[in-house]
């Protein structure tokens, strides 16, 4: 039987692994998908002929926490199981070219892991599907998407059919020198990026407290407080809440990112930058080098602690019509041409919208 698991914001991963799990099915294989987020009590359960996927979106040039901690949890094989690794990144089309996504170390970190506990590597797939980051930009047009969506799953048929007939696809290493390249910036974003943006979300007045994003949550980062959303540190940027929320009521706060920014940058710059340029630098090779280094993560630090800060005083004076325009009208999400995005969903080997 193929077990794949999967993890999914806003509906991609899970369609790569129900078209994994209907490539089996048509050869007369069993195959289900399983939701990392809510796995059930026997999912983890491995048997000698069980062959295992792993589907999930690309955070940061990695796989996002929820599913690092699924795979280093996963229990080890039973029999030299296969295994096939999937990540799917952002893609988008301008002017009919596509641009793909980029993996990082998120295949990387994956198979590295599945060795040590005994598994065979037999496929490692990078898939490019319409990036659903609404944060930094709209969301795809229908016709866009379509595209991304049929060259994606004419992708997987292949790939699916090559490991069906015994063979291997790693298809993710012919990318290894550029991932690697960006290994730097997976480790950022880890330790510090994605702290960052979960205190970007904010909702509006729209906002009528149902509780839809905190229901859908897949990693429980929402919580109702002063009858409005508020997102923890817990929060993957996986876009679900942003892009499904009924009311379109949440928001990426640019305007409040934006002048916390530059009112820190302003205090470095006149007060941080004098002191830490007075501190001496030991004259070591690369010590200059491992000195930048050390002041720029201490300075990433500071300002997601300052960001954390004052996200605990804007949350509740959203509460005061003024403070809630002035977020509102500065978020470019609260504007009518910046679309939300919505995967297409697989019913009966085809697709529809949602």
């Amino acid at each position: 039987m193929l077990k794949m698991f999967y993890f999914s914001g806003t509906g991609n991963a899970r369609n790569v692994a129900q078209w994994m799990a209907a490539a089996w099915q048509s050869r007369g294989r069993e195959a289900e998908t399983i939701d990392i987020a809510n796995p059930g009590p026997d999912a983890m359960r491995i048997g000698p002929d069980d062959e295992i996927g792993i589907a999930s979106p690309t955070h940061g040039f990695n796989f996002p926490p929820i599913t690092l901690r699924f795979i280093f949890g996963f229990p080890r094989a039973a029999n030299s199981n296969r295994v096939y690794i999937l990540n799917t990144r952002g893609s988008v089309r301008l002017f009919g070219l596509r641009i793909p996504g980029l993996s990082g170390v998120a295949q990387l970190l994956a198979a590295f892991a599945f060795l040590l506990k005994g598994y065979r590597v037999s496929g490692m797939r990078p898939v490019d599907l319409p990036s659903n980051w609404i944060a930094l930009h709209p969301g795809l047009c229908d016709a866009n998407i379509r595209a991304i969506y049929e060259r994606g799953e004419s992708k997987i048929r292949r790939f699916a059919g090559r490991l069906l007939d015994g063979g291997r696809d790693l298809r993710a290493l012919w990318d290894l020198p550029q991932d690697l390249l960006i290994a730097p910036l997976a480790l950022g974003y880890y330790f510090i990026g994605r702290f960052f943006f979960a205190k970007s979300f904010i909702s509006s007045n729209a906002c009528d407290a149902c509780g839809a994003c905190v229901k859908q949550c897949p990693v429980q980062a929402i919580k109702l407080v002063h009858g409005r959303p508020f997102w923890s540190y817990r929060c993957e940027s996986c876009m679900r809440c942003v892009n499904l929320c009924p009311k379109r009521a949440i928001q990426t706060a640019h305007g409040f990112v934006v002048a916390v920014s530059v009112l820190f940058a302003a205090f470095m710059t006149a007060v941080a930058y004098p002191a830490l340029q007075s501190i001496p630098v030991p004259d070591w090779p690369g010590a200059e080098w491992a000195a930048v280094a050390v002041r720029f993560t201490i300075e990433s630090i500071v300002l997601v602690l300052v960001l954390f800060l004052s996200y605990r005083i804007l949350h509740p004076g959203l509460r005061f019509r003024i403070i809630e325009r002035l977020a509102v009208l500065t978020s470019l999400t609260h504007f009518g041409f910046w679309r939300r995005y919505r995967a297409p969903k697989r019913e009966e080997g085809r697709e529809k919208s949602d």
